[in-house]
């Protein structure tokens, strides 16, 4: 049975309540979604065991941490076999200034979310340490000027 089946209404609303604001109690969460508070705790109890819940997040602004600009940075490896895969992702998800690994189909192999402090630091970045990796091929690097997202999935079951 898949998750999306094993999830009712009520589950789905108290996922999104969660996504939108993890710090809200129990109590509050309870009344948005009408149920009593220990129905809801247990609810909740229930979708962490499921690892439905996997963790609760802080929105921190990124300059906090001395980033000035976000990149992604397009890789296409030179070989397509599962070893060349797995090398890259270790080495490029253990380097600081990458956020995430995106797997993809298409041209380039791996779009990465790369931060850093300024232009010259996210050259550096490029040059020593996507590029030297023994498996990439080609890198383009394209910077973001903003990132809007959506805090919540959208439900596609109803």
């Amino acid at each position: 049975m898949a998750i999306s089946t094993a999830l009712d209404r009520i589950d789905r609303e108290i996922l999104t309540h969660l996504a939108k604001n993890a710090r809200r109690t129990n109590k509050e969460l309870a009344t948005e979604v009408g149920l009593s508070q220990s129905a809801c705790l247990e609810r909740v109890r229930r979708l962490t065991d499921l690892r439905i819940i996997r963790a609760n997040h802080a929105d921190v602004d990124p300059a906090a941490f001395g980033i000035g600009l976000q990149a992604m940075v397009s890789v296409q490896l030179k070989h397509h076999n599962r070893s060349a895969v797995a090398r890259f992702e270790k080495s490029a998800i253990g380097l600081p200034q990458v956020m995430a690994l995106y797997h993809l189909t298409g041209r380039m192999d791996y779009l990465v979310h790369a931060v850093a402090e300024d232009m010259e630091h996210l050259r550096d970045f490029t040059l020593d340490a996507i590029t030297s990796l023994s498996d990439v091929s080609r890198v383009e690097t394209s910077l973001l000027f903003r990132a809007i997202t959506k805090p919540v999935w959208p439900n596609l079951i109803d």
